[in-house]
């Protein structure tokens, strides 16, 4: 695939062989950003997880505690006192039935989707449309639920859905390319942090297998695997006293205790 000029004096600025610690990663994301427009940064991280497995297919959910930069677009399926609370809480598109047979024509101008579980028989009919397109509310991530208030205000607030594909990658956007490198990076660090803890019990051998961000229109980064505390993570970053780190000895120590992996 030909790339244009631009790019390719962005990607030399990149050391392919390297796998950079991820406050140098964002740093090379934000300076590598040169469209017109304000670009996603999107993050891609490969798992060592058999998804053919039902047990070590991840699927949750993560605030984003510096938020995406976006105004996220909410659907809830409701209908008396949940849709009212639903139209307060600041929900774009409400509605029961009529939203569900608007759907099921293929509209799908939202971002996120929630449902009461009294709705949920005529929501479920639209697993074609919502389904292919990861907006199908489930109890497992928090979108099935009579509180739609605080949904709502979760999903506007940053809160966003994570699940493995098919080749065992969680594809996430963590912000803005105008985003302080600090807030990018917190929201790195609660991602790698949320999908370390959900590490399923079965997994064998290495399990954070490679990390990549990068830009709508620039060249991918390769972030290093091995740094997955937050506090690692935030280390060296604008604002990160030295203090808020362990020192490199202990750092050393800990991992020394660590098992081995494959």
């Amino acid at each position: 695939m030909a790339r244009g000029k631009r790019y390719r004096q962005q990607y030399d600025k990149i050391d392919r062989s390297r796998a950079y610690e991820p406050a140098e990663a964002v740093r090379l994301i934000k300076e590598t950003s040169s469209a017109s427009f304000d670009e996603t940064v999107e993050l891609h991280i490969r798992l060592g997880v058999n998804v053919r497995h039902a047990d070590e297919q991840l699927r949750g959910t993560i605030a984003m505690p510096q938020g995406l930069g976006k105004n996220v677009t909410v659907a809830v399926f409701a209908e008396g006192d949940a849709a009212r609370e639903a139209e307060e809480a600041g929900a774009d598109f409400v509605g029961a039935a009529d939203l569900a047979e608007k759907v099921e024509e293929g509209w799908t101008d939202f971002d996120v989707a929630i449902a009461t579980p009294s709705l949920m028989p005529q929501v479920g009919k639209l697993g074609r449309v919502l389904g292919p397109q990861g907006k199908m509310p489930n109890p497992k991530v928090g979108t099935v639920t009579d509180d739609v208030a605080r949904a709502v205000g979760e999903a506007k607030a940053g809160k966003v859905e994570y699940r493995t594909d098919r080749q065992a990658i969680i594809h996430l956007v963590i912000g803005k390319a105008s985003f302080e490198h600090r807030a990018l990076l917190e929201n790195y660090a609660a991602v790698i942090d949320e999908i370390t803890r959900a590490k399923p019990a079965s997994t064998k051998g290495r399990y954070i297998v490679s990390i990549a961000l990068t830009d709508t229109m620039g060249p991918g980064v390769r972030v290093d695997p091995s740094v997955t505390r937050p506090v690692d993570i935030l280390e060296g970053s604008p604002g990160v006293t030295e203090s808020a780190a362990p020192p490199p000895a202990e750092r050393a120590a800990e991992a020394a205790e660590q098992p081995a992996t494959a």
